[in-house]
């Protein structure tokens, strides 16, 4: 466990607790705990397995600038949030609060299915790579569709909108209480999983050679990623560039090893989350800048940076 990304996730979480428009003195710590605390906590864990996440997807398909959104899960549970805010919209009774973590996990392990039975008939990495952003581009298809659909709602369009920009200013306790689960299983999952993640950047042949089922192994990372996506989605929707942006640049401190590099993805992706939901709220908008905005105007550039520092 790093000491300095652990002290700087507990000052990030201060920070976001003391961070907003309205003041301590006017809240009082009761307020604060109720009002920031439950997006606080969201704002970590989405941070914790988007990152996660995307450490695993770069050692599944052996590239570092690859992230989760590739395999399609990031997209079915965004589609799944869309349809909870539509459903609750034509059914008043149904809570949006609850429906949307609900379908969330839904569609993102819905989306895992599709994946997985692709990765049962083929062998080839780079062939269930294709499958994923293939299956991305279709769900992100049919959830503009459905917004379309809903555009002469001009408050659900604008929900729906909201909530494609990720963000963990509705995050509650219901969210938690359904993402908390999916997220513990994931990191131990990931965990479990670091040395077959070591094996897997020499390559197919070899750790077969090395005593690996690499198929099995292909399905249960994907797995895994699955849940900590869809975990992430039910709280905060789709933040964009953590799980491409903190595993990378950790790799490139801490080594290629996940036995060090998977806990330390994991604090470095919920300070980046805290750090831009501190930031959203500090802003001087008129309204809610999305999260989702922001963690991009932030990861893109860096992004671009390190492509250009990559040797040609």
């Amino acid at each position: 466990m790093n000491p300095l990304l652990t002290v700087l996730v507990l000052v990030l979480a201060a920070v976001g607790l003391l961070t907003g428009p309205v003041g301590l003195s006017d809240l009082g710590w009761d307020g604060v705990l109720a009002l920031r605390g439950w997006r606080v906590l969201a704002a970590a864990l989405a941070g914790a397995c988007l990152a996660v996440g995307g450490c695993l997807v770069q050692a599944l398909f052996r590239n570092p600038l690859a992230e989760p959104g590739l395999i399609g899960v990031g997209a079915g549970a965004n589609l799944g949030g869309m349809a909870a805010l539509a459903l609750s919209a034509a059914l008043p009774w149904l809570p949006a609060e609850a429906l949307i973590p609900v379908l969330a996990v839904t569609g993102g392990l819905g989306a895992l299915l599709v994946l997985a039975a692709v990765a049962r008939r083929v062998v080839d990495g780079a062939t269930v790579l294709l499958a994923g952003i293939v299956l991305s581009l279709l769900l992100s298809s049919i959830a503009t569709l459905l917004t379309s659909l809903v555009m002469d709602d001009w408050g659900l369009a604008r929900a729906m909108l909201a909530f494609g920009l990720g963000g963990v200013d509705g995050a509650g306790m219901i969210h938690l209480a359904i993402a908390a689960p999916l997220a513990a299983a994931g990191l131990w999952g990931a965990w479990r999983a670091r040395t077959a993640c070591d094996l897997l950047l020499s390559g197919d042949e070899e750790a077969a050679t090395l005593g690996l089922d690499v198929a099995a192994r292909r399905r249960w990372l994907l797995t895994w990623t699955a849940l900590l996506v869809a975990a992430a989605a039910a709280v905060g929707g789709a933040v964009a560039f953590v799980g491409l942006i903190v595993p990378h640049l950790l790799r490139r401190r801490l080594g290629p090893g996940h036995g060090r590099l998977i806990p330390a993805v994991a604090l470095g992706g919920a300070a980046c989350v805290l750090a831009c939901d501190a930031l959203v709220r500090a802003l001087p908008t008129n309204g809610a800048l999305p999260l989702g905005v922001v963690t991009g105007l932030v990861g893109a550039p860096l992004f671009a940076a390190i492509l250009l520092r990559r040797p040609s």
